[in-house]
Parts: structure tokens; sequence; C-alpha cells
């Protein structure tokens, strides 16, 4: 493995320029894929229902507008399991390329896209055409990912170096939430004309900047060792998808794995954040708090790996699912204190210290499940089916259950039987204990 002699006591600064280089191209990606759905998750929450789904109900307005977030989950599996197949036979940079471009399209095409006053009945059809086509770019976006960064991981730093990931998502946050929280502070008729197109067509500029860090990536040491092999006709190339049918128990528990990790932050932020509005708050105490929670997110991504390489992958991302379930309560007790101070608190309660825990361990866990000719391909499979079946219907699922019950409780039901799933799933899932915790060398399971 690449840089295998540098310690792990060192600090972030003291990751070789390559190595870097490798983080930065994987995290630029991850951030593209968090800003892109934060970024629609928030238009979903406050802006689409008046854009693209007018009408005389606001309850109805919102749960088309949530439909047209979940739709974006229907391609994820499928490009999770295509850009798998590109990553894992051709290499991870071109799977990389090819999807942090689609994503940069997609996104800034749903700025241009004119409100259904303009054009009727085509406009939510056209946002939900873009929707779904950056779903099938964004599937395969944290299996290459993830799956190069943490190959050139030194052992017993794995966690931390697959949590830098995670950053990247933190930055979409403050970028997604800070842009918003901007443009949303002026006039009414300008943020729901024009303000809120401006965040997506700023993903062009950052497509331009993803394409210029990952043209300068390369492939880890143990890939191309593989590939190596194979032209030197020491093994046969094996088609990935059937590597990773070879281990079906770790493909269905990877899903269960992920559920949990894939409701947290639209449970607690983009839900919370409509049902908050829904009972008078101001849209732009939501936008300041998500913004809070992405600073929050930098920092403690990173620190979350690290202690998971202490005490091992497996036990805390348990931990960690234990703490969503236990944590939505308070948080969403917090939201309805009505207060900017409260609210912020309950973001951070709710999501930074399980969601982001869980987010921080997840595609590390994840790699440590497969091996390198079906990595990517199994990582993505996990990651993207849990996201497709957990995430991409969460706020959808959450607005029905208080619709239908007219209380919180449902929801706070729904996610602790999820946690629940995780839980039992990360218990029995297979891993290789030189990537699962290279600290402690032994299988957990």
């Amino acid at each position: 493995m690449a840089n295998s002699t540098m310690q792990p006591t060192r600090g972030l600064r003291a990751i070789p320029p390559k190595d870097r280089r490798t983080i930065a191209g994987g995290a630029i990606g991850t951030m593209m894929e968090y800003y892109d759905y934060y970024l629609f998750g928030l238009g979903a929450a406050v802006v689409f229902p008046a854009v693209f789904f007018p009408g005389d109900d606001p309850v109805t307005g919102m749960l088309a507008s949530f439909a047209s977030f979940a739709v974006g989950f229907l391609l994820r599996p499928i490009g999770g399991i295509v850009f798998g197949y590109v990553g894992d036979r051709f290499g991870r940079k071109r799977s990389l390329m090819i999807t942090v471009i689609g994503m940069g399209i997609c996104t800034t095409l749903m700025g241009l896209i004119p409100s259904a006053a303009s054009i009727g009945l085509a406009a939510p059809i056209l946002l939900v055409i873009l929707r779904m086509a950056q779903g099938l770019f964004v599937g395969g976006e944290m299996g290459p990912a993830a799956t190069i960064v943490v190959e050139y991981a030194p052992p017993g730093r794995r966690g931390l170096f697959g949590a830098l990931l995670i950053t990247g998502a933190g930055v979409a946050n403050v970028f997604s939430a800070g842009l918003m929280s901007i443009l949303g502070a002026g006039s009414d008729s300008f943020f729901m004309t024009w303000g809120w197109r401006i965040p997506f067509l700023f993903a062009a500029v950052l497509t331009i900047v993803a394409v210029v860090l990952r043209r300068k990536l390369e492939e880890s040491e143990e890939f191309k060792t593989y590939t190596k092999t194979i032209e030197l006709g020491a093994v046969k190339r094996k088609n990935p998808i059937m590597e990773a049918l070879r281990h079906p128990k770790n493909l269905v528990l990877g899903i269960f794995i992920g559920l949990p990790q894939s409701i947290a932050g639209y449970v607690v932020l983009t839900f919370g954040l409509a049902h908050m509005v829904n009972n008078g708050v101001d849209p732009e105490i939501g936008f300041i708090g998500t913004m809070i929670v992405g600073f929050l997110q930098i920092g403690m991504a990173p620190f979350w790996g690290h202690i998971s390489d202490k005490v091992g992958r497996r036990r805390f991302y348990i931990l960690a699912c234990i703490a969503f379930a236990v944590l939505l309560y308070p948080a969403f007790a917090l939201f309805s204190g009505g207060t900017a101070i409260l609210i912020w608190l309950g973001m951070i309660v709710g999501f930074v210290i399980p969601g982001v825990a869980m987010q921080g361990t997840l595609q590390t866990l994840l790699t440590a499940m497969f091996d390198v000719e079906a990595r990517t391909t199994g990582v993505n499979v996990g990651y993207q089916f849990s996201n497709t079946l957990g995430g991409g219907f969460a706020p959808l699922i959450c607005a029905a259950l208080v619709a239908w019950a007219g209380s919180i409780w449902p929801v706070i039901v729904y996610a602790a039987v999820i946690a629940l799933a995780g839980v039992i799933a990360t218990a029995y899932a297979k891993v290789r204990p030189d990537v699962e915790n290279a600290g402690r060398l032994h299988e957990l399971g």
C-alpha cells in the first residue's frame, strides 16, 4: 500500500502532497454530491412548492415538492452499478471524471428552468427529468471516491482518510445554506424569482474546479498491482458485478448498514426545516442553522474518523446508530422552542453528533467488505441502494407521517426502526480486519 510507512500519529499537515491531491480530488466530488442534494433539499423545503408546485393547499405543495426530491434517488442504484463497473474495470479516475461532470451539468440546468407560472406543467416535468439524471451521476460518485481515498490511506488512518471525504459534505452545507441564506435575506420577490437560482448556477464553477483537481488523480498502488497481474496473465480479468455478487451477504447487509446514515440529514435538516417553516419559523433561521452544521461537519467528520481508527469502525458505527435513535426526539423538541438558538442546537444534537459520525465512518466500513476487483461496485451498491430506500424518501415519509398523525412521534419511531436495522446489519457484516481497524488487527465479527 502506498505510503505505508507514514506514522498514524502525525497530523493532517504531514500527509504527502500526492495523498492530499487524492483526498482533494475525492472530496470535491463528495462536496458536489452533497451540494446538489442539500441545495435541492433546501429548495424543495422552501422554494419549489411555490415555484413549481403552486396551489391552494401548502401541505399538498410540500408533498409534491418532496416527491420531486425523492425521484432523484430512483436512478442512484443504476448509477452505482454502472459507474461501479467502470471504476473497477477501467479505473476509479475515469468513473470520477464522468460523474462529476454529469452532476454539474444537471444542477446548473435546474437553475435555468422557468417557473410553472411561465410554462405550466412543463416546469415540474423538466425539474423531475433533471433530478433523475442528477441521481444517475450521483449514484456513481461515492464508490470510486471512497475506494481510491481509502486505498491510498496508510494502515491505522483509513478511517481518517475516508472521513475527510465528508469534510466536502460540510463545505457543501456551508455553500448551499450560506448562499440561500444571503440571497434569502433580500426581498421575497427577488429570491423566489431569481435569487434561489444563483446557487444552482454556481454548480458550473464547482464542476470546472472538480475537473481540474481530478485530472491529477492517480490510481492506488493496490489497484495498479491488480491491473498489472491481469496484464501479465497471472489472473483473469473478473467482472466486477459478478465478483460483488459472490458476496451476497455483504451486498445486502451493506444496504441495511447505510440506511441510518442515509436518513439522518434528510430527517433532521431537510424535513426538519420544512416542518419548522410550516409552523411559522422564518426559513432564514433554518438556512443559517444548516450553515452552522456545515462548519461543524468540516471539523467533526475527520475527528469521528480518527476515533473510529482507535475503537474500530464496526463498534463506532453501531454506537452512532444508537445515538441517532436516542437524540432525534430531543432535537425536534428543541425545534419546537421556536428560537434561533434552540433550533440551531437541535440541528447539532440531531445531526452533527450522530449523523456526521455515521457519515464519516460508513464509506471506510463499506470498503472493508469487498476485495479490490469489486470494491467500487460493492461500495456503490450498499451506499446508493440505502440512500434510495432510506434517504430519498425520508422527507416525504416524514411529512406524510406527521400529516397523518398530527404529531412528530411517528417520525421518531420510523428513525428508531431504521437505526435498529443498521445496528443489526453492522454486527453481522463480514469485514477485512486490516481495513476495518488496522490498529487492532483482529476480526470483530
